[in-house]
């Protein structure tokens, strides 16, 4: 799907129905979901290369990107990303407006609202899900972002706060209301976190309550369970998390699969290359100490996707601060160890 595809997607021409009722016409769009601290812009440019159809940047706290925190500039970051979606996070209407103008001048593309992250962090500031029990908030948060910029604005959000309270699809219909493009929704409570099942049938009384493109998202990881989640859901696209770290391939090969297309298969050798390319792009990105520290959770996703490394090896890879041992041992990981010789390093030889 080409960057114009998913913003048509998002904004369908004047006359055109709506995707969400006439889902036949282009193929369903598959997204890597906003990761907080793990979409960074290496595994988004990887992951759209590889065909996903969108990728959104990890969560961005809106009042750190409005008075210039350097960190949160780079969440925001989208060189060589096409179309760039910026998540913004929040508990008040002018710091989001204001994050969402700095991110439109910056090359954004569309704007997506969190309301759904279940972190204590997050929630404990009243921002994500934790807008899901104050809709009025929420709402003067939705007005204010659609006021602010003329780019696609989405906004995530989950089931409800609990099962008392599944007001979903009351929210949607006020984000519709607003003028907002599209609504992604997690099919979980935020009380649930990540327990049991994500319940892709629910997600049902929010598509059937809205006319823009609703996206579902929550335990998605195989072709049959994007089928069987479009099927329950009635859902217009989906959206992948968890189930991508350490595997930024799985995305485009869903969205091939729906499509109908040949699945694309890559070697060993190639995974290895590409969790090393996103490992020393993290390095760029954020300097020898800091991108070492980011790059710890990829690396233990890697190993755990590639499964060659054996404990010592594993524990080794996490916590090593010598890029060499740590290509090296990402290559082991993936049963390529040859096209990659340990350095002969203090480290390793201690």
């Amino acid at each position: 799907m080409a960057t114009d595809d998913y913003l048509s997607f998002l904004r369908p021409a004047e006359g055109e129905r709506s995707i969400a009722i006439d889902k036949g016409e282009r193929p369903i769009p598959v997204l890597l979901a906003p990761l907080s601290g793990v979409t960074d812009l290496h595994v988004r440019r990887i992951a759209r290369r590889l065909g996903a159809s969108a990728v959104v940047s990890e969560m961005v706290a809106a009042a750190e990107l409005a008075r210039g925190d350097q960190e949160a500039q780079l969440r925001a970051e989208g060189s060589g990303v096409d179309p760039h979606i910026v998540q913004l996070a929040g508990c008040a209407p002018e710091p989001m407006a204001e994050a969402a103008r700095i991110a439109e001048a910056n090359g954004a593309d569309v704007i997506d609202i969190n309301m759904g992250c279940p972190a204590k962090v997050v929630t404990g500031v009243a921002s994500g899900s934790a807008l899901m029990r104050d809709i009025e908030g929420a709402t003067r948060i939705l007005a204010a972002v659609r006021g602010a910029v003329r780019i696609p604005v989405t906004v995530k959000m989950r089931l409800g706060w609990d099962h008392a309270n599944l007001n979903a699809p009351d929210l949607a219909r006020r984000a519709e209301g607003l003028g907002l493009n599209a609504v992604t929704v997690h099919g979980r409570t935020r009380q649930q976190f990540y327990k049991d099942r994500a319940d892709w049938r629910a997600i049902r009384a929010v598509v059937e309550a809205v006319a823009i493109p609703v996206i579902a998202n929550g335990d998605i990881s195989t072709l049959t369970e994007a089928r069987t989640c479009l099927e329950r859901s009635g859902a217009a696209g989906l959206m992948v998390g968890r189930a991508a770290v350490g595997r930024p391939w799985l995305v485009g090969a869903l969205a091939a699969g729906l499509a109908g297309r040949p699945v694309p298969t890559l070697s060993s050798a190639e995974k290895a290359a590409l969790a090393i390319e996103h490992y020393q792009g993290l390095l760029a990105l954020y300097g020898l100490r800091m991108g070492v520290r980011h790059a710890r959770k990829h690396l233990a996703a890697y190993a755990e996707a590639g499964g060659g490394l054996d404990a010592p090896a594993r524990m080794r890879l996490l916590t090593t601060t010598d890029p060499a041992v740590a290509t090296h041992l990402l290559a082991r990981a993936f049963g390529t160890r040859d096209a990659w010789a340990m350095p002969d390093t203090s480290e390793e030889a201690a």
